[in-house]
């Protein structure tokens, strides 16, 4: 307890060579302990909990919650208005939780999900025929990361793909950790563009998530926009990423590469291999403490902030051996990159068939796929949420 509260002096973000390693400063910390005091981007104090078994157990904690009894002073992470401070009703957050994840569940069953595979490998193919028609080196996060999970919530949502360039500007924009007038404007704008989906949709109905929503009893107008804006913006961004990271991350491990080429079965467990392995300092998801607890041995107040990292739990050597090595055929698979507990993402089902797809379908079509830069020249956004790659250039 005292070495977490006489050494508040590592600020976020921490500084990383890459995206896909552990940043050194984040490493250091790990080996101290597990539960750090720490300042945000915007100077503010809060805990940093990087041990797996602590995350994974404060995740399914409702002594932690994302409201705050009083917003307009709360400690807080960065300058989204979306992410960077406390969202919802303090009295009551669990409640609205509750009822949010009731209304979206049925749209992310196995089966619905399970019903997508053929439309997501057609789309994946007909993007990695134009891709093809390229004189390397080509960009793929271009050509595949970026427009793949954008067609694939567009149709499941009811969105026009047409406007992609228009809700891309804003959820970007509504991801800004470092202006809060810009984030907010991306909300407002987008929250707007919900409205007038959700109209249209009540007067022509379609089979897609937003007309179902908006068809559903109870579920007003306000609502149905603002779940639906909400799963557009989470329902492909995170996955851009992903698969973005996840391609760079086995191109700079050859052998592994190799190893899916030679035995494209390996794909599910690659699959999870690339949701844990990259060490892109995220600087954890923020909490906020209910009540006063104990975290491993480390006193919190109410009303403070808890950052819980799960990019440090993910590379914990107490839950997984050799936590840097990338190993396809791990045998460890309970990271945390969708979470746990009552907050488990609910895309995750269409996170791991649009994931297992496009590797599926890269490594029988382009098995000499290689990376036509080092990994140190590729360069990350470092002003929104997700940090992803800004392109992914390769040869084949």
């Amino acid at each position: 307890m005292l070495e977490a509260v006489m050494n508040p002096v590592a600020r976020l973000p921490f500084e990383q060579e890459s995206p896909l390693q552990v940043p050194p400063l984040l490493r250091e910390l790990q080996q101290r302990g597990t539960v750090h005091r720490v300042r945000t981007a915007v100077g503010d104090e809060a805990w940093l909990v990087t041990g797996h078994a602590e995350v994974r157990r404060l995740l399914d904690d409702d002594r932690l919650g994302r409201s705050h009894p009083a917003p307009e002073t709360a400690a807080r992470s960065g300058e989204s208005a979306l992410f960077g401070g406390p969202l919802g009703d303090f009295a009551t957050e669990h409640a609205d939780h509750a009822r949010m994840r009731s209304l979206l569940r049925p749209h992310f069953t196995p089966g619905r999900v399970r019903a997508l595979r053929p439309r997501v490998a057609s789309l994946t193919e007909r993007l990695l025929d134009a891709f093809a028609e390229h004189e390397p080196p080509a960009d793929l996060h271009a050509a595949l990361a970026l427009p793949l999970p954008i067609l694939v919530i567009c149709e499941l949502l009811g969105v026009p793909y047409a406007d992609r360039d228009r809700f891309r500007e804003w959820t970007q924009a509504a991801a800004d950790v470092r202006d809060r007038a810009r984030s907010q404007w991306g909300i407002g704008e987008l929250f707007g563009y919900g409205r007038s989906l959700v109209a249209r949709k009540r007067a022509e109905p379609e089979d897609d998530v937003i007309s179902r929503l908006a068809a559903t009893e109870g579920v007003s107008d306000e609502e149905a926009a603002a779940l639906a804006m909400a799963l557009l913006f989470a329902g492909h961004e995170t996955t851009v990423v992903q698969i973005g990271l996840g391609v760079l991350l086995l191109l700079t491990w050859p052998e592994q590469w190799q190893a899916l080429v030679d035995d494209p079965g390996l794909v599910p467990d690659a699959v999870e291999e690339i949701l844990r392995a990259p060490g892109k300092a995220s600087g954890g998801l923020p909490r906020y403490a209910r009540t006063d607890l104990e975290i491993d041995g480390v006193a919190v107040r109410a009303g403070e902030l808890v950052l819980l990292d799960l990019g440090a739990a993910n590379h914990d050597p107490a839950a997984f051996p050799d936590p840097d090595r990338v190993d396809v055929t791990r045998a460890e698979h309970g990271h945390l990159a969708f979470g746990h507990g009552p907050r488990y993402c609910l895309g995750a089902p269409l996170a791991r068939l649009e994931l297992e797809t496009v590797l599926t379908q890269l490594v029988v079509r382009f098995p000499g796929l290689r990376l036509a830069t080092g990994p140190a020249e590729l360069t990350v956004r470092r002003d929104v949420l997700t940090a992803g790659l800004t392109e992914l250039p390769v040869r084949w």
